[in-house]
């Protein structure tokens, strides 16, 4: 492991280097990353990457915290330390139980499958619109114009946003997300003034949420209750940027992702086009393939044993789902794209109670964008090479240029 830097995104910039991680799992599976000049506050981590220690690990929030350790005045799920009380323990994905749980289980109702099926015939409309736009174009930029269209236009109809707006919401969110000029943990001007602009476009709306409410989970946000007391308006505009960013770019990589893999396998997309009935097994098999969330940080809470080795309380440690989605241990031939494959545990969504809160609506997006595919495309091919963003916390993809050709 001499050298071996995880803290270069130069190293993310071309996908996710799934050769460095099979190397990992099989000489090092839990092994301690010391800093180097890439890594942010100069604090080594603990780098986790065999599917059974991640699962043991991300089930056991007591000792993996998701909001900090002892001896740290931060933490959070990003190798850098974000502060406490304003990231950490107020952003909901990096906030502990019980609070973690109680405000979770607001949102949970209007998000789980039975909500989705409500939604459902709205999402396919939307598809089908996306989808003729983009055949009528014949070349397009899968990723902008059918992959993160509909996943915006949905999140923004769950949260209440205008839908003239989205886009804003777009690029204020992938200026944050991508580190296409800036080093891990660091920002610049253009990075500052999106998250400003995303900051005061969604503390206004919060405002009107809270005079007028609606059926959105922002108005359910305005007017929630924990043990009686309202979300902080700091909990309320961090949910706005944290939904805005996780429903719209995790999926949007999910279904560029599949998309990718099936250009290389057209008759897995012929097998799929004659027989529907795999479709549901497809969509689990691109969100292995594609994992959109790489890494997840905890904190040991308590010295522990974690795959032979000691971590100790305080400690940062790192869940590499990426690397789990490809253990051979768990996933025989992983490296093979299987439409059918079955049983499918992927961890592209996470494991325990910091489970992804929207999985059921990017598998519901998911199926309804491949369906209409399906249905209106004949075949695709590259028009180009994939561009994927400089980021070793998102898979995610910049442009990637298709060729579409109607049935």
């Amino acid at each position: 492991m001499d050298g071996l830097d995880l803290t270069d995104l130069d190293r993310f910039a071309h996908g996710f280097p799934y050769e460095v991680f099979d190397a990992l799992r099989r000489d090092a599976p839990v092994w301690f990353h010391p800093a180097t000049a890439n890594t942010p506050g100069g604090e080594g981590f603990w780098v986790v990457s065999r599917y059974a220690d991640i699962v043991a690990a991300a089930s056991d929030g007591e000792t993996f915290s998701s909001e900090g350790g002892p001896g740290r005045e931060g933490g959070g799920t990003l190798i850098e330390d974000l502060p406490g009380g304003f990231a950490a323990g107020v952003l909901l994905n990096m906030m502990d139980d019980p609070r973690h749980r109680r405000f979770r289980r607001l949102l949970t109702p209007s998000l789980a499958p039975r909500a989705m099926r409500t939604i459902e015939a709205d999402l396919r409309r939307r598809a089908e619109r996306i989808v003729d736009a983009a055949l009528a174009k014949g070349e397009c930029d899968f990723l902008a114009d059918v992959a993160a269209e509909l996943p915006l236009q949905a999140v923004a109809q769950l949260l209440g946003v205008p839908q003239e707006d989205r886009h804003r919401l777009l690029l204020w969110a992938d200026a944050t997300l991508d580190h296409e000029d800036r080093a891990l943990g660091e920002s610049t001007e253009r990075t500052q003034q999106a998250a400003a602009e995303m900051f005061a476009y969604g503390s206004a709306l919060l405002e009107r949420k809270r005079a007028e409410p609606a059926g959105d989970l922002l108005s359910l946000a305005a007017h929630a209750r924990i043990d009686g007391e309202p979300l902080s308006d700091l909990e309320q505009q961090m949910l706005f940027n944290l939904l805005i960013a996780a429903g719209s770019e995790t999926t949007r990589n999910a279904i560029a992702g599949g998309m990718h893999a099936l250009m290389d396998d057209p008759g897995a997309w012929k097998r799929i086009r004659d027989d529907r009935s795999l479709l549901p097994a497809a969509v689990e098999e691109m969100l292995r393939w594609s994992s959109p969330t790489p890494y997840n940080r905890r904190t040991a809470t308590r010295d522990v044993v974690l795959g032979g080795r000691t971590i100790r309380a305080g400690d940062k440690v790192t869940l590499w789902w990426a690397s789990a989605n490809r253990d051979g241990e768990v996933f025989p031939d992983a490296y093979r794209f299987d439409i059918a494959r079955s049983p499918n545990p992927h961890l592209a969504f996470g494991r325990g109670g910091h489970f992804c809160l929207g999985a059921a609506l990017a598998r519901v997006e998911m199926h309804v964008v491949f369906d209409t595919l399906l249905d209106r495309m004949d075949s695709a091919e590259p028009a180009g090479p994939i561009e994927y963003t400089r980021s070793n916390k998102h898979s995610g993809v910049r442009h990637m240029p298709v060729r579409l050709r109607p049935r």
